[in-house]
């Protein structure tokens, strides 16, 4: 869903990112606590106090909604789901969990991770608020907004609209009931879509409320948002279900011209890569793979160093190569690429390069079919 972003560490081996929106959202958070919740709390409080109050209590709310976030991915993990990463982004947070549960009831646990894990949260904040009555208003304050704001998410979370985490619990109970995932899917996925449209219709009515135009543009996105999440969702399991079955083989490319690793990069630009179009070359030498260089790699390298450098300098040597064997499931090539993010694999039988398979093969693959309708 989400690519790129800022690492800022990992927890139980699950990557932790901040997409560059982020910030738009906890400066805006921030502001609107400093500038419109803390003054009513207490009109006395400082400017410098209320903008301190603020940082502070986006902080937690962030760091509670990555306790949601990763709480979703240790149940998917336990489950043996692999989990690439956690992206705190503008709206919230993503787990990127790589392949969909086996089981309805993994599913319907994996879903409910989440909102239980908020609401606990916010049991938590309200706790601290009825104990600091006495103690300080300003913490009185942040403890009640946190504790409110953990339970929104929650309710929010739990609207039966896929992709959201209630989408995902009606998916469970549907595919637990008619035993079909993709059919599920798709009735989840047009229930998030109208979910989606009436979110976008309620901004656009708040749009012409006087004092409204902020939250109805905010609800409108939200609505935009989820509606095109729905159907990517359904898309990307549809294309699973066509690839499955079906092998490597029938759609490798295996006409694959290798390069010397010792020529330039430079020399490899004009020769081979402008010359015919291809964006990845396996590096061979002696009948011998070393590895592969792709046009990722030579645009990682300052167009001043294309004739010092070689195409040794620069590939990605056979040993740390992400590879697949002719005889493999096109839906696992899909996952090896989406998980890596990357376009192309090279196709390895009895240690030797015997083609390459890209998203542009699978694509191709799947428009032949639906043109036959197959």
């Amino acid at each position: 869903m989400l690519k790129g972003g800022i690492p800022i560490g990992s927890i139980f081996g699950i990557a932790i990112r901040l997409n560059y929106s982020w910030f738009i959202v906890f400066g805006l958070v921030t502001w609107a606590l400093a500038a419109g919740y803390f003054p009513t709390v207490d009109p006395t409080l400082s400017a410098a106090v209320r903008v301190a109050a603020g940082l502070v209590t986006s902080v937690l709310f962030f760091g509670s909604v990555l306790a949601h976030e990763l709480m979703h991915s240790i149940f998917a993990q336990r489950f043996g789901i692999p989990v690439q990463s956690i992206t705190l982004f503008i709206f919230g947070g993503v787990s990127q969990i790589t392949k969909e549960p086996q089981k309805p009831k993994d599913e319907l646990r994996i879903a409910l991770a989440g909102p239980l894990t908020s609401l606990v949260i916010g049991g938590i904040f309200w706790g601290v608020w009825f104990l600091a009555q006495d103690v300080s208003s300003l913490a009185v304050a942040i403890a009640f907004w946190l504790g409110w704001i953990n339970v929104a998410l929650a309710v929010f979370n739990l609207i039966p609209g896929f992709p959201l985490d209630g989408g995902r619990v009606l998916r469970s109970i549907l595919w637990w009931r008619n035993r079909s995932l993709l059919q599920a899917t798709r009735t989840a996925s047009n229930i998030g879509r109208g979910i989606g449209y009436l979110f976008i219709f309620a901004g656009l009515v708040l749009v012409f409320i006087p004092g409204y135009l902020f939250n109805g543009l905010w609800l409108a996105f939200i609505g935009w948002f989820l509606e095109n999440a729905a159907v990517g969702s359904y898309r990307q399991l549809a294309l699973i279900e066509v690839l499955q079955g079906h092998t490597v083989s029938e759609i490798m490319t295996r006409e694959c011209p290798t390069v010397d690793p010792d020529i330039s990069i430079q020399q490899l630009v004009n020769e081979h890569i402008l010359g015919t179009g291809r964006r990845c070359f396996p590096v061979v030498t002696d009948n011998r793979a070393l590895g592969i260089i792709t046009l990722h790699d030579v645009k990682g390298i300052p167009r001043d160093q294309w004739n010092a450098k070689t195409v040794r300098d620069v590939m990605t040597p056979f040993a740390r190569m992400e590879a697949v064997r002719p005889q493999q499931d096109l839906a696992t090539v899909l996952q090896i690429l989406t998980e890596r993010d990357i376009n192309q694999v090279p196709v390895v039988e009895d240690s030797n390069i015997v083609g390459m398979v890209g998203r542009d093969n699978l694509l191709a693959f799947v428009s032949l079919r639906a043109e036959l309708g197959m």
